[in-house]
């Protein structure tokens, strides 16, 4: 069973009303391959997501890059996943090793969010990732298991989750992992997934990259057979973003 390639793209902090209405005019411009082929989702911050989700093309989605860990209530600057549910909103990011690190959300943390977003009928983007020092030390692999367990501990069905793996030291940096070093750790996560959740999650479940993704390493990096798409940051707010996409024809071919 193929695993159809997934593009997201994570705005981040970034935009204001007319930038976001020129980002999503290039998109909806673009000639991509289609929706059999690839899966195209993109994460404004909340304050656009009605904009882009009204604007946007109907075969590209949209996701939030965050939501609360229960049901709303007094959480000052939070947002819950109902609201998400409210707006028609089918996909949330989770886990971000920036959330991770500058807001210190724990790895169960990400794991009880995971499962609420997932009970509230919400599709999510869950992140996992090692820092440099975590590399040089040799413990990725036991690193990103550990975060992947966390969410396996609270979490029994996998069908609308899509894990990236997001090594922290090549986010942002322009350092990006080699097709090897990329290939490595998902051939490591899915082995873990076929361990610890079964065959048939391992078989299914798409794990794609992110961290320096751009248009001149996209289609080596998708070459990879466990590299099942991308998570791109700086890269999405660009036209090479498109490249990014088209980059999911490497696998027909295969």
């Amino acid at each position: 069973m193929g695993r159809k390639f997934f593009v997201g793209g994570n705005w981040k902090c970034n935009g204001t009303g007319e930038e976001v209405k020129k980002i999503v005019s290039t998109l909806n411009e673009s000639e991509v391959p289609s929706e059999d082929v690839v899966e195209v989702v993109v994460s404004p911050p909340f304050v656009f997501l009605p904009l882009v989700k009204s604007l946007l093309r109907s075969d590209f989605h949209v996701a939030a890059q965050n939501c609360w860990v229960r049901k709303g209530g007094a959480f000052t600057g939070e947002i819950s996943a109902e609201m998400l549910v409210n707006l028609s909103i089918p996909w949330v990011i989770l886990g971000h090793s920036e959330r991770r690190a500058l807001l210190s959300e724990s790895s169960e943390f990400v794991g009880d969010k995971v499962a609420y977003a997932l009970s509230q009928g919400i599709k999510v983007i869950a992140c996992v990732g090692e820092t440099l020092e975590q590399r040089e030390s040799g413990s990725t692999v036991a690193v990103v298991a550990a975060q992947t367990k966390a969410i396996a501990d609270k979490v029994s069905n996998w069908d609308n989750i899509v894990l990236a793996y997001e090594p922290v030291w090549a986010i942002g940096t322009g350092k990006v992992a080699s097709p090897a070093q990329a290939q490595e750790v998902h051939c490591e996560l899915r082995k873990w997934l076929h361990n610890n959740a079964g065959a048939e999650v391992a078989a299914s479940t798409r794990i794609i990259y992110g961290g320096s993704v751009n248009g001149a390493n996209c289609k080596e990096l998708a070459a990879q057979p466990d590299v099942d798409g991308f998570l791109v940051g700086g890269a999405s707010l660009k036209p090479e973003f498109i490249d990014i996409i088209k980059s999911a024809t490497v696998k027909k071919n295969d």
